[in-house]
């Protein structure tokens, strides 16, 4: 027996605001320059946001409307308890990424060539949910999503956009038997009971998004331990981006090679190599090769090709190590520039990366969660 708890965090918690800030920038640039560079900064505190990084492109945006938009979507219009899109200030630090850089990557055509940096990245999948993630972590976001529908919605009025979830599972062997603990702090309104709080957190989301057969009269509900959370978001504390990475990626479940995705072009493969390892891992185990699989891939700046590739089944498989890695090579263009292509890396909404995490969504349809490579890696339909 074992128990593994992660924990996510919402659209208003104020490191994710300045996730989405990056993300909502680094968008409004690859529509207009798909051969931009970017690598996107930001700080909110109080009413003040900065904006800092290396950005190369030829595209002009309005920073100002981008991060009000990004402030108003999540619903954030009260500075006497959180910050006010309509009230902000806004220093903007960005400068153009260094030539060094920039001519060790992209070629004359600002075509992605080489890795836009060093570093390790990890992709994970297994098949204790249907989604190829680990519990907890799919859990602990589902949670958070379905508190931000009630939200925005006004099915639930007094709800505020600041809040955190926590869940703590509990193994017998590598099965999910049952969930040990719920805990969710949420920001709300001012006049709202506790007792009205726990109530209907317990019974409205948390009973109507974990599956019932985990949930027992042993399971236990924290719901706002600290007492009223009335201030939230940068009125109660500093967000930055790239903050939250565990959250973003497997709860802490499997390995993270340490970059940050938010506000970064896919020529950086701290998100573009971490989204492709992810990709793959999750193909092996949905064509039943492994139950749970973790990749890794490293790259020098400016090298095209992975210096090294590791996986890792736990023993849940019966191919060999070198054979699954022979495959992976055989099946995946593992460049920058390959992955970019297969992944159409070019083409996709950031912005809606940068909260609940950035796999196993199934509200939105992300192209490293695609599983298109299960017959080419299993051709026969049966995985030995």
């Amino acid at each position: 027996m074992k128990f593994f708890t992660s924990e996510s965090v919402s659209e208003g918690h104020p490191d994710k605001i300045a996730d989405q800030i990056s993300d909502a920038i680094l968008d409004e640039i690859l529509d207009k320059d798909k051969n931009c560079a970017v690598a996107c900064e930001t700080m909110v505190k109080n009413s003040l946001v900065i904006v800092s990084g290396e950005i190369n492109t030829n595209a002009w945006v309005d920073l100002e409307k981008t991060i009000h938009t990004v402030i108003k979507n999540i619903k954030y219009d009260n500075t006497s308890k959180s910050i006010d899109f309509d009230n902000i200030s806004i220093i903007n630090l960005i400068s153009k990424q260094s030539k060094e850089i920039h001519n060790s990557v992209f070629d004359r055509s600002n075509e992605c060539i080489g890795a836009g940096d060093q570093g390790i990245m990890f992709g994970y999948a297994c098949n204790e949910t249907d989604t190829y993630m680990p519990a907890p972590i799919y859990f602990a976001n589902n949670l958070l999503i379905e508190l931000s529908k009630k939200r925005k919605s006004n099915e639930i009025a007094w709800l505020a956009p600041d809040a955190k979830s926590q869940v703590t599972v509990q193994y017998e062997g590598n099965n999910v038997s049952r969930i040990d603990s719920v805990l969710v702090s949420t920001q709300h309104k001012e006049n709202i009971s506790q007792n009205q709080i726990r109530d209907t957190i317990v019974n409205d989301v948390i009973k109507k998004v974990l599956p019932v057969k985990y949930l027992d009269e042993k399971t236990k509900y924290i719901i706002n331990p600290s007492g009223s959370f009335i201030i939230g978001g940068p009125y109660a504390d500093c967000g930055l981006t790239g903050r939250k990475i565990i959250v973003d990626t497997y709860g802490g479940y499997a390995r993270h090679g340490g970059g940050a995705f938010s506000g970064k072009d896919p020529s950086k493969v701290d998100r573009s190599a971490s989204y492709m390892a992810r990709y793959i891992a999750k193909n092996i185990v949905a064509a039943k090769l492994a139950n749970q699989c973790e990749i890794q891939l490293s790259y020098g700046i400016g090298i095209s090709e992975p210096l090294s590739i590791y996986i890792n089944t736990f023993g849940t498989s019966k191919r060999s190590d070198s054979s699954l890695i022979k495959m992976i090579k055989d099946n995946f263009n593992l460049t920058p520039k390959g992955i970019i292509d297969t992944l159409d890396l070019k083409n996709v909404k950031y912005i809606d990366t940068a909260a609940y995490g950035h796999f196993g969504r199934k509200d939105k349809k992300f192209s490293w969660e695609k599983l298109d490579m299960v017959s080419k890696l299993c051709p026969s339909g049966k995985p030995v």
